[in-house]
C-alpha cells in the first residue's frame, strides 16, 4: 500500500503540471553540459569502481520546469561505459519558500539487471536549504524499496568568478534490498565541499570533495568510509 500511494502521488503531480502548462507557453530550453574526471565511484555509501579511478559526465536540457538528463560512468580499467542514467524530472514552485521536485531515474547498468527509480522530493527556501528527498525503487527491489534523503547545504560567492558549496546528507534505507540491503536503518551521511570557477560566461571548471560513512550497525556490513574528490569542466547553454 505504502509502494502504491507514493507512486499514485508522484504521477499526480507530473499529470498535473504537464496539465497546468499553457499551450500558448514560450518554450526556452536551458541546459549544460559537463564531463571529468573522479577519483572513484561513490553511490550512497558504495565504492562502484573498487576505489579505482572513473570519468563521468553528462547533459541536462530544460524547458518549462521539465528536465531530461543523461549520465554515464566510464570505467578506465574496462575502457566501457558500465552505467548509464536516464532522468525525467518536473520541478515547481508550492510557494514563496517551498519547492517541490518529481522524476523518474532508469538505471542502464552493465553486468547487473536495470532499474527504475520513481522520487519525489521537498526543498524549503531557508537557512541551508533543507531537502527531503524520497526514492522508490518500483522495478527490481522485492521489499519496500525505499530509500530517504535529508540534505542541507550553502553557497558562497567569493568573486565574480569564484564560488564555494558546502553541504551534508543522512539517509534512511527502508529495505531497498536490490540496490542497497533488505534492512530498515540509518544508511549513510555525507559531508560535501564543492568549488566552481567561471572560465567565461559559459564555461566553467568545477572540483568537490566527499567524506562518507554508515550510519548504523545494518549499513556498516555493507559500506565502509570513504573520501572521493573530482574535477570537471561544465558549459552551459
Amino acid at each position: 500500500m505504502q509502494k502504491k500511494l507514493l507512486g499514485i502521488m508522484i504521477g499526480f503531480v507530473v499529470s498535473l503540471a504537464a496539465l497546468s502548462t499553457p499551450a500558448t507557453a514560450a518554450v526556452e530550453v536551458t541546459g549544460d553540459a559537463y564531463a571529468g574526471i573522479n577519483s572513484m565511484y561513490l553511490w550512497r555509501g558504495f565504492d562502484l569502481s573498487n576505489s579505482d579511478p572513473v570519468a563521468q559526465g553528462g547533459m541536462d536540457m530544460s524547458f518549462n520546469g521539465l528536465t531530461f538528463s543523461y549520465w554515464s560512468n566510464l570505467d578506465f580499467n574496462s575502457g566501457e561505459l558500465n552505467e548509464t542514467d536516464i532522468t525525467i524530472d518536473y520541478s515547481m514552485k508550492l510557494g514563496e519558500n517551498l519547492s517541490l521536485s518529481a522524476g523518474n531515474i532508469f538505471y542502464a547498468l552493465d553486468g547487473a539487471p536495470d532499474t527504475n527509480e520513481l522520487y519525489l522530493g521537498l526543498s524549503l527556501g531557508a537557512l541551508l536549504s533543507p531537502t527531503v528527498t524520497i526514492y522508490y525503487d518500483y522495478d527490481k527491489a522485492e521489499e519496500t524499496g525505499l530509500f530517504y534523503t535529508l540534505s542541507v547545504s550553502h553557497e558562497l560567492s567569493i568573486s565574480d568568478e569564484l564560488g564555494l558549496s558546502f553541504g551534508g546528507l543522512v539517509s534512511y534505507n527502508s529495505r531497498s534490498d536490490y540496490a542497497v540491503g533488505d534492512y530498515s536503518a540509518l544508511h549513510n551521511y555525507e559531508l560535501n565541499f564543492g568549488a566552481s570557477y567561471a572560465l567565461s560566461d559559459q564555461l566553467s571548471l568545477d572540483g568537490f570533495l566527499t567524506y562518507s560513512d554508515a550510519l548504523s550497525d545494518s549499513a556498516e556490513e555493507v559500506i565502509e568510509d570513504q573520501f572521493v574528490g573530482g574535477t570537471s569542466l561544465t558549459i552551459s547553454f
